[in-house]
């Protein structure tokens, strides 16, 4: 027989009644907000001010536009070589970050992690974070430029900072997996906490913590991107800006917007190889 995914609730009223119920509490939750999110899509849609808006002019202006980007690209105010130097921009600066923000998160991962950490410390530094990965790296970016102003230091300081939040909670999540069992043998054998640490928690979970890393470089790659036009960090982003905003050119745009595709898809392909190296029983499922 199959197992159903509906669930049946049973509870016993204090006149000794019995109340069957199908579904949970979560799945009403999560009905009610999708239908709430559905009524505020509309309502924004019929609150729209379309006074200003042509639609005879705007659709075939719209295609003409998307025509040339995609179906005419071409390079006007940079070389190839430029442009290749500025993907090279974006890529440091998301590499940059990625690394920073790993080797700063394995550290307080440890001490967020329950078993290996005393819970004050644990429930401190989950805290701390989790305000962190609240804030948009945007925003981030832009508190940082206060101090180091506009540019590529600021980019960077923004993406360390949320992705140390993130990874944060990645790893020590990864660290609350390990087998209890392996922990405490060599807890009864006499070995230290950074014995523990390099011989059982590290070992067990280096190929989580390698893809959970990766998985970041591709967010930050496409933050660096945002982040090139945004605060003028520099990189191929900063020049799709001044193509679309400065220049007008719709063929330097579209070739940009290939590059960048372009280039994600490599991101994703490199991902999907290390997967099947590092996880080939997940990976062939």
């Amino acid at each position: 027989m199959e197992a159903t995914t509906t669930s049946i609730y049973i509870r016993k009223k204090s006149n000794g009644r019995i109340s069957i119920k199908s579904g949970n509490k979560v799945e009403r939750v999560m009905k009610g907000t999708v239908l709430v999110l559905i009524a505020l899509t509309i309502i924004a849609f019929i609150s729209f001010n379309y006074s200003g808006l042509d639609l005879t002019k705007a659709i075939p202006e719209t295609a003409y536009n998307l025509k040339t980007m995609f179906l005419e690209p071409a390079l006007s105010h940079f070389t190839w070589g430029e442009a290749v130097y500025q993907i090279g921009i974006t890529l440091g600066l998301a590499f940059l970050s990625t690394i920073l923000g790993a080797v700063v998160a394995f550290f307080l991962a440890l001490m967020a992690a329950t078993n290996l950490s005393n819970k004050w410390l644990s429930k401190t530094v989950r805290i701390l974070v989790a305000f962190v990965r609240a804030v948009p790296t945007v925003l981030w970016v832009l508190i940082f430029a206060i101090a180091a102003g506009l540019g590529s230091e600021a980019a960077v300081l923004g993406m360390l900072f949320h992705s140390i939040a993130y990874l944060v909670k990645a790893f020590s999540e990864a660290f609350e997996e390990v087998d209890k069992g392996i922990l405490e043998a060599l807890t009864a054998t006499g070995a230290n906490w950074w014995h523990i640490v390099s011989h059982a928690v590290l070992p067990s979970t280096f190929t989580y913590l390698l893809s959970w890393t990766f998985l970041r470089f591709e967010i930050n790659f496409s933050v660096a991107v945002a982040m090139g036009a945004a605060a003028g960090a520099g990189g191929i982003g900063f020049e799709l800006f001044m193509a679309s905003g400065f220049y007008f050119d719709m063929r330097e745009v579209g070739l940009i917007t290939y590059m960048i595709l372009i280039l994600a898809i490599v991101l994703e392909l490199t991902s999907t190889r290390l997967k099947r190296r590092y996880f080939p029983a997940t990976s062939t499922k």
